[in-house]
């Protein structure tokens, strides 16, 4: 159970020494109790009442990661249930599966094309995150199947096999990773726990019942593997969206340490149909998944699930923001028109993706407004005259351009004096109020 913040309190040294951070012992123990501190950071805490407190202050959800030559997946550590209230912090993975039935060749073919997707969304690189290998046959096969997928791409790998001694030789393969060891049931799990101890890996259960779930997961830690996944053996949207709530609510909301594992889900066994697929791994990442595997990769179907994923998994308080700075768009020279606008990221690739979209040259100049929108920052005084010309003096833009013209926002003209001030000898533009107007106001440009 649960403590009380004043039940921790209690067990603390009570001196409010703020060597933890924080202004009193009791505003320290409710933040234990919130889940929002670490006991470590009490080093004055007795070992006995370290030892009463530690169960109390670990995470409702375990942190389980996977790894492979500096790669990690991570998942766990939640401890909301929706991130408005606070954030979601370790993003859901996103796997694709191979079978070891298929020739070496073409194992090696669809693992690097995969392996070998990025696409830029608001700044951020999003790629898949790793391999998950079925057996289908044999360990030697198995074996083969696991090595193959390693020496294309070294990313972190979840081995599906339902018999022990098969899985055994593909860990054997994955030699210098931490994969996720994925099959045990009421019936192997014996076996497979046996195979996390030796190679110090997270092993994934699965069971058809919550009761089923939390029985294994307490035999499975009696047995001294503490990395759990949890599969709920669920495979309809509704049930598996029931089955995950439900979990995670009494991780969460009961504390109920025999659920406070990640789940992993399948959505490509919901559907043979593409698109229920994609709806069923959308419903995955919203809704709890800490491991999300499909069967087949598509651009088409990855993209939109990756940037789904990033904006879900940022922290809604914080804006998602681009790096200020100075951006060229289609090979900009030094007659190109300089474009000033803010680093909020909806607005940049607004701005970005006209200008390029118009097949016009120019330098797009990024000021550090906090991931603030134009109004908004400068409303809030985050987008000023003097923001705006450090930015252009950082950047260095006098040495870029032969030039002397800086492109405003239409929002802002109201800036147009005060730059004139702060920018001796450049001429200030009043540029469109709305970016999709950006195209034809660049067809006029003269530097």
């Amino acid at each position: 159970m649960a403590l009380s913040g004043i039940q921790i309190y209690k067990m603390l040294p009570q001196t409010n020494c703020k060597d933890c951070g924080f202004p009193t012992c009791l505003a320290f123990a409710m933040k234990l109790a919130a889940k929002q501190a670490e006991l470590d950071k009490c080093p004055h805490v007795s070992d006995e009442a370290r030892e009463k407190l530690a169960e109390s202050a670990a995470p409702p959800v375990r942190l389980v990661t996977l790894s492979a030559d500096g790669r990690e997946v991570k998942s766990g550590n939640e401890i909301v249930l929706f991130r408005h209230e606070k954030t979601f912090f370790n993003p859901a993975g996103l796997f694709i599966r191979l079978y070891d039935d298929q020739p070496l060749g073409e194992i090696k073919a669809q693992a690097k094309e995969a392996a070998d997707y990025m696409v830029e969304y608001v700044g951020m690189e999003l790629t898949i995150d790793g391999f998950a290998v079925e057996a289908t046959g044999d360990g030697s096969g198995f074996a083969a199947a696991v090595k193959g997928v390693l020496d294309t791409a070294k990313l972190p790998l979840i081995l599906i096999a339902g018999d022990p001694a098969v899985m055994a030789q593909g860990l054997e393969a994955a030699e210098g990773t931490r994969p996720l060891i994925y099959g045990a049931t009421a019936q192997t799990w014996e076996a497979f726990a046996e195979l996390a101890k030796k190679h110090d890996a997270p092993m994934a259960i699965r069971a058809g019942t919550m009761h089923g779930l939390a029985e294994l997961t307490d035999k499975i830690k009696g047995a001294g593997v503490g990395d759990i996944v949890l599969d709920p053996g669920v495979r309809d949207l509704k049930s598996s969206l029931t089955m995950n709530t439900l979990i995670r609510r009494m991780a969460l909301k009961k504390t109920f340490r025999s659920l406070g594992f990640p789940i992993i889900s399948f959505p490509s066994d919901c559907s043979d149909d593409e698109g229920m697929v994609t709806v069923a791994a959308t419903q995955a990442i919203a809704k709890y998944g800490g491991f999300v595997v499909l069967d087949r990769f598509s651009p088409a179907t990855i993209y939109p699930l990756l940037a789904l994923r990033a904006n879900i998994y940022t922290d809604p308080q914080k804006p998602i923001q681009v790096q200020p700075g100075v951006y060229e768009i289609n090979d900009p020279k030094e007659d190109s028109p300089v474009m000033v606008t803010t680093n909020f990221s909806i607005t940049y690739f607004s701005v970005a993706n006209e200008v390029d979209g118009s097949g016009n040259p120019g330098w797009l100049l990024v000021a550090d407004a906090e991931g603030m929108s134009v109004l908004t920052a400068w409303a809030a005084g985050k987008f000023d005259a003097e923001r705006i010309a450090k930015a252009v003096k950082t950047n260095d833009m006098e040495n870029k351009v032969s030039h002397r013209k800086l492109v405003i926002p239409g929002h802002v003209s109201v800036l147009l004096g005060e730059l004139e001030e702060e920018l001796p000898g450049w001429e200030i533009l009043v540029g469109p109020r709305e970016a999709v107007d950006l195209p034809a106001y660049l067809k006029l440009w003269q530097p």
